[in-house]
């Protein structure tokens, strides 16, 4: 796709009116900050109480208590996944892609954290642990983990190459959730939300500002840890684009499963740690 040629002509103070300096929007210096020393003194601790291998083109959904870690891992090649997260108690209270882009960047690691909607808007995980964070932003503006995709989808694969695929990460993980929650997909579909791309490498086109993919550069052993700041839902697509280095929702891609383990920490390993109150604006908009 070429850049969009204007079809004006430039005023004369075009020049002073792009010199305008950027403003963040979020600053954050008003966030809770969360306690790393803490959650890397409780890694320590940690047994394994369980793991689940999400079959690839597929997704599994797993469940994390508050103040226990999971991880997911690439075990047999390169392969990004699709998360979704929710409070298990309430799936009205999910992961907010938007206001933890807001907040955080584009991409994610160490420390940053996985937001909820409102009216919660609360952390409900943080990332603890991230074995790709050496890759940082490459020539092309790419990095990994991303929260600016939405997930593979059909109705978008019908939209743009006509067909019926049920394999993205949108039925995958509509599939996963129906399952577990013994409903029809059409019940479990609402609760299916935009993702954070684990181990996807993406970023946006310098000239036309376009999405992009780019080959993953997760390798077997690489992980993405998480800690649960309250009690978690989470479901988990291995892509059927398998490391996104040509195309997505295929059948031809090699594609790899995808593993996550919980863990759960020693006991008073988390000392005074509590969850994280939600929100506490009180819902009345000015009436």
């Amino acid at each position: 796709m070429k850049p969009k040629a204007p079809t004006h002509t430039p005023p004369p103070d075009a020049a002073d009116r792009r010199a305008g300096a950027p403003v963040i929007c979020y600053p954050t210096d008003g966030l809770p900050v969360p306690d790393m020393a803490l959650y890397q003194a409780a890694r320590g601790s940690v047994e394994k109480t369980a793991e689940i291998m999400v079959p690839p083109r597929d997704a599994k959904v797993f469940q994390v208590p508050a103040g226990h870690f999971f991880r997911i891992t690439s075990v047999e090649g390169p392969q990004v996944g699709d998360l979704n997260l929710w409070n298990p108690h309430d799936l009205a209270e999910r992961f907010y892609s938007g206001k933890t882009r807001a907040l955080h960047g584009t991409h994610l690691s160490v420390s940053d954290r996985i937001w909820s909607s409102h009216p919660f808007l609360r952390p409900i995980a943080t990332i603890t642990d991230d074995t790709l964070d050496w890759y940082g932003f490459d020539e092309f503006g790419g990095s990994v983990h991303d929260v600016i995709g939405t997930r593979c989808d059909p109705y978008t694969h019908n939209l743009l190459a006509g067909g019926q695929y049920h394999h993205c990460c949108h039925s995958n993980l509509t599939r996963a959730l129906a399952d577990y929650l013994d409903c029809p997909t059409g019940d479990a579909e609402p609760h299916i939300h935009d993702v954070l791309n684990v181990f996807m490498c993406t970023g946006f086109t310098r000239d036309t500002g376009q999405y992009f993919m780019k080959a993953s550069p997760v390798r077997p052993g690489d992980y993405l840890e998480f800690f649960a700041e309250i009690d978690l839902l989470g479901a988990l697509s291995a892509c059927p684009g398998g490391d996104c280095s040509s195309e997505h929702s295929s059948d031809t891609a090699a594609c790899y499963p995808l593993l996550v383990e919980v863990f759960a920490p020693a006991k008073r390993a988390l000392k005074d740690w509590s969850q994280p109150p939600v929100n506490g604006y009180d819902r009345s908009h000015g009436v």
